[in-house]
Formats: C-alpha cells, sequence, structure tokens
C-alpha cells in the first residue's frame, strides 16, 4: 500500500468531484450528473463494480486538468484526459477499472469508424472533441483497438458515456455508487 492510504484517495477523489463536478466540459450536462448518470446505465445494465466505477470516474482527467488550471480549460485542445485519468487512478485502482477508462475515446473512435448510426448519435460536444482527438480510425487503428484485452470494456464504457448526457437531473450523488466503491477496494493497492 502507498503512503496514501485508500480512505485519503478515495476523499481525494470524491473532493475533486465536490470542487469541479457543476463544471460543464463542452456539454449541457455537468461533469457529476455526466459520471453519475453513466454510472447508473453501467449499473442498470448488469456491469460488475470495477466496470461500474470506471464509468463513474472515466472523465475524472478532465477535473484533474480543471484542478492544475483553477478551472480554466481549452476544450478547443486534446487534454488526454483518458490518460491522465487512468494514470492518476492506477495509484490505487486495478487496470479493471483504469483500462477501459483509458481506452474510453479510442473507443468512441472505433465506434464512430465501424457504426455509422453511433456517430450520428454523438452529442455536439462529442463530434467537437472526436476532431481533436483523432477522428475516426484507420484499418489498422480499428485491428489494434480489437485485439487489445480491455476494447469490449472500454466500448461498454463508451455507450454509456454517450446515454448519461440527460439534461434531466437524475437524482443521483457520487455517494450513491459507494458499494461499487468499496467492492472495488479489494483491487486498490
Amino acid at each position: 500500500m502507498s503512503l496514501e492510504s485508500r480512505d485519503e484517495f478515495l476523499a481525494g477523489v470524491r473532493s475533486l468531484y465536490e470542487r469541479w463536478g457543476t463544471n460543464k466540459y463542452d456539454e449541457q450536462v455537468s461533469q457529476i450528473e455526466h459520471a453519475v448518470q453513466c454510472a447508473q446505465h453501467a449499473r442498470d445494465d448488469g456491469a460488475d463494480a470495477a466496470l461500474v466505477v470506471a464509468t463513474l470516474l472515466h472523465d475524472i482527467g478532465h477535473l484533474l486538468a480543471l484542478e492544475r488550471s483553477d478551472g480554466s480549460v481549452d476544450v478547443s485542445l486534446n487534454d488526454t484526459h483518458e490518460a491522465t485519468g487512468a494514470a492518476f487512478l492506477a495509484r490505487h485502482f486495478s487496470p479493471a477499472v483504469t483500462a477501459p477508462i483509458a481506452l474510453h475515446v479510442e473507443a468512441k473512435r472505433y465506434l464512430c469508424t465501424v457504426e455509422d448510426d453511433y456517430f450520428a448519435s454523438l452529442s455536439v460536444g462529442s463530434v467537437r472533441s472526436l476532431a481533436v482527438q483523432g477522428g475516426r480510425m484507420s484499418p489498422d487503428e480499428v485491428e489494434r483497438f480489437r485485439r487489445h484485452p480491455a476494447a469490449e470494456r472500454a466500448v461498454a464504457l463508451r455507450r454509456w458515456d454517450e446515454r448519461g448526457k440527460s439534461l434531466a437531473p437524475s437524482g443521483l450523488t457520487f455517494d450513491d455508487f459507494s458499494s461499487e466503491l468499496l467492492a472495488v477496494r479489494a483491487d486498490v493497492t
């Protein structure tokens, strides 16, 4: 176990959402509302606890960018939030949580390449970010993505990601996912 305890780390994660969760990162729904909506979709669809947690925390890299810049971000730039978030969480979570997070942008690029209907379903913010994230994949990129061990989990996360943008408040909070966060504690090192 690292010098930072599990409880301290999870309290720090919760604190990021408390401080920056009301921010709307190129979408009309807040970061926290998006996170809990996505996680609830994962839960409703029977995802395991690690994938529910991954879905809840998949955009934490955006919050880390807000924290570093005191709330000022340029949405026209690729902030590589997926890599930043996965690396941050890897300090205490296993790849069952971090790998789908690290791949969720690639999963969007993949789905936009192989499913025309998926591209048509993207929000305006997702279309805009797709352009700075590399656009649709080449055939080689598609094959490389398909071979990744976490590809299916990343695709599932990505589908919930796009569904979690309802403007209607869900009534959920970060703490509503405590059972899943506690369930993956065994994965925390």
